[in-house]
Formats: C-alpha cells, sequence, structure tokens
C-alpha cells in the first residue's frame, strides 16, 4: 500500500455540478488538460446544504475523477477555472485497494510512473 504522501497514489475526487451542460464542459475541460484519467457524470441528485446562512436545496450532476495525488492541483486549478459555483464542493479520497492493471492505467494517463503493486 502506498502512503498518504505519495504523489503516484491513484486518489478519487468528486464534484457537483449545477446541470448537465456544466458537467459536460468540465468533464472535457478536465481531461483535456490530463488533469485525471477518467470522469464519470453520475445521474442528477439532491441537494441539501447551507449556503450564506439558508438552508439551500438543488438538483446536482456529480462527477466522479479519477486521478492522482502529483495531478490534484492541476484538477483543482481546471475546476476552480471551469466551475460556476463560488465555492465548489471538491473533496478527494486515496483509493487504498484497487485492480493493479487500472491503477497502472490511471497514473499512466495522468503522466505519473507505473507503480509495481507490493
Amino acid at each position: 500500500m502506498q502512503s498518504h504522501t505519495d504523489p503516484d497514489e491513484v486518489i478519487v475526487v468528486i464534484t457537483n455540478t449545477p446541470d448537465a451542460e456544466t458537467a459536460a464542459h468540465l468533464s472535457q475541460a478536465v481531461l483535456q488538460a490530463r488533469a485525471a484519467a477518467c470522469v464519470n457524470r453520475l445521474a442528477p441528485v439532491e441537494s441539501e446544504y447551507w449556503w450564506q446562512g439558508n438552508l439551500e436545496r438543488a438538483q446536482e450532476w456529480p462527477l466522479l475523477i479519477k486521478t492522482t495525488r502529483a495531478r490534484y492541483a492541476a484538477l483543482e486549478a481546471v475546476i476552480r477555472q471551469h466551475h460556476p459555483y463560488d465555492v465548489p464542493e471538491l473533496i478527494a479520497w486515496p483509493v487504498t485497494a484497487g485492480y493493479a492493471p487500472y491503477l497502472a492505467w490511471v497514473r499512466g494517463e495522468t503522466g505519473s510512473p507505473s507503480v509495481p503493486e507490493k
């Protein structure tokens, strides 16, 4: 298992968008920048959250993004540049286990070397 400071560690990142068009645009921007190997555009969800002192409810389109820790800063920059929200949700989780060939593919597509499994 890799440490949580390893730049080649694969991570999964989630962000939500206000509509399908924004989700498609943001997905393409992320992939064109090579900030991720894969983006899944998920079905709309109902979100409830506090914003500026008010309880809000909105339909949102989540993006599930696979990348590496080394590419996180680039991913965040692309999302912040193209996202319409003032404070977009941007949360990353480390992948603690996964199919080795898939993880190697993510690393390869994002410019990280393939790390052999121990």
